[in-house]
């Protein structure tokens, strides 16, 4: 199965099973839907969302079926994932682009290890051949080009940009 991190529970709040999720996803909104799935923790436990609302930077939820705090504290400070098969998303997702090539000008500079979350932008952590690392941002300005199909990814490259050392 193939799961998608979604963010973290980092807290409860009232008295009735509403937990907090800590989340920077970036299609939150076809996610947190009332009656899709959630699993959390590392035996991804199933919770069905039953309520869905927004409290300053938080995304707050209730599970179907779970009305007290006491029910959801387990839940504290887990992981939350979603399945990737239940949904389609309209657009790439972070963990698509991990293991593409990366190429400038037909030139190959590595392959996608890591996307890295920056408060600007994600930025890709590429690996050449000789285990140098260099960082993309991942941004219209240096992407020209996303191919899953072909799992390759072009860039404008700019002086300094790749770490050849």
């Amino acid at each position: 199965m193939d799961y998608i991190y979604l963010g973290e529970i980092v807290n409860t709040h009232g008295i009735k099973g509403e937990v907090r999720i800590i989340s920077d996803f970036k299609f939150k909104n076809d996610v947190f839907k009332i009656g899709k799935n959630l699993y959390i923790g590392n035996y991804k436990d199933k919770e069905i969302i039953n309520s869905y609302r927004v409290h300053k930077n938080y995304d707050m939820v209730t599970f179907k079926g779970i009305t007290d705090i006491n029910d959801v504290l387990k839940y504290k400070g887990k992981k939350v994932y979603i399945l990737r098969s239940e949904f389609e998303f309209n657009g790439i997702l972070d963990e698509d682009v991990i293991g593409l090539e990366v190429f400038s000008k037909d030139k190959k500079i590595g392959v996608v290890e890591d996307i890295l979350k920056s408060h600007a932008h994600p930025i890709l952590e590429v690996r050449n051949s000789n285990s140098n690392i260099s960082y993309i941002p991942f941004i219209d300005e240096f992407i020209l080009n996303v191919d899953l199909q072909n799992k390759r990814i072009d860039i404008e490259e700019i002086e300094g940009l790749i770490n050849e050392n």
